[in-house]
């Protein structure tokens, strides 16, 4: 145990470093911009005075070094500054999205990770079977369709001429889980489409890697059926690369959200982060982009804690 604890110290340690790193690459991302924000606040209409006057109210005439310090600093305090586009705390703008972008990622989570664990335990049991070919190449050709294409397929298919499910995921009205669960649907099965290839195909590969070794090949000769030696005996042990897929594609679920939500018109952190750059609202975009980070950094944390948690050689190590 005291060496995960220092394991999890130096991931922490390590995620604090890139957090810092990924905040100079936003700030300096969203400071190369062209354009001047305070000309696009007040239009080409405003005088040369007021945009002026704008521009020393902002802070927009301190050096970038000041302003990237100023801006770390109010972030380490919890202040994620105020929205230049309607004047709004942007603590309290990504507040309101982030529980929708969260219920978003759960909902396709819930549909994915069960389904991607199934098909690849039953292509590794009927490996080179017809059963394994096409669930192979049905996860290459999901893999292959980019998140966008994916979703107007199915909007083309469940939300056409027949209306089984909206095309656009309004959540107006607070809506109850059943209701919710309906207008949801078809964004949480685009990402369900987009992530389960990768984890079902990594399921497949880590039970398919242990199904060669000497334990296995004992748990045969005694007459154990090929189901129960590769729940009993082979999932356990290819639990850490399996984790570590799943962990990664749950964070791509939160901070790859952004085409999904545009198409559907979902008011999540994704459809926020395009309305704020298409209105220059730089600390939206700093914030929310900043908050993405955060997220895969903690998920690839969390990851590593389990991978190691789930291996005995890891965990008592010599």
């Amino acid at each position: 145990m005291p060496h995960v604890l220092r394991m999890i110290a130096q991931r922490l340690a390590l995620g604090l470093v890139t957090l810092f790193v990924v905040s100079i690459i936003i700030f300096l991302g969203t400071e190369l911009l062209p354009g001047d924000f305070a000309q696009q606040m007040l239009g080409q209409a405003a005088t040369p005075e007021t945009v002026a006057a704008l521009r020393e109210r902002l802070g927009l005439n301190d050096p970038m070094l000041v302003r990237y310090v100023d801006w770390l600093t109010d972030i380490l305090r919890g202040d994620f500054g105020v929205s230049l586009a309607n004047g709004q705390p942007v603590a309290d703008l990504i507040g309101r999205r982030l529980v929708n972008t969260l219920s978003l990622a759960l909902y396709a989570a819930a549909i994915s990770v069960p389904l991607s664990l199934a098909l690849g335990i039953l292509a590794a049991l009927f490996r080179n079977t017809l059963f394994d070919r096409f669930v192979n190449a049905s996860a290459l050709t999901s893999i292959s369709f980019p998140e966008f294409f994916v979703a107007y397929i199915l909007i083309f298919l469940f939300a056409g001429a027949g209306g089984m499910f909206p095309s656009m995921a309004s959540l107006r009205g607070d809506p109850g889980l059943g209701e919710y669960l309906h207008r949801a649907f078809l964004p949480a099965l685009t990402l369900t489409l987009v992530t389960t290839a990768y984890m079902m195909r990594m399921t497949r590969a880590a039970i398919i890697n242990l199904l060669a070794s000497p334990y296995i090949e004992m748990a045969r000769l005694k007459g154990i059926s090929p189901m129960r030696i590769i729940l009993r005996h082979a999932l356990p042990n290819a639990l850490a690369p399996i984790i570590n897929v799943i962990a990664l594609n749950l964070a791509y679920l939160i901070t790859g959200v952004v085409v999904v939500e545009v198409v559907f018109v979902y008011p999540g952190l994704g459809q926020l982060i395009v309305d704020s750059v298409t209105a220059r609202d730089m600390p939206v975009v700093q914030g929310v982009a900043l908050l993405f980070a955060g997220a895969y950094v903690l998920l690839n944390l969390t990851a590593d804690v389990l991978a190691t948690l789930s291996n005995p050689r890891l965990m008592h190590r010599r």
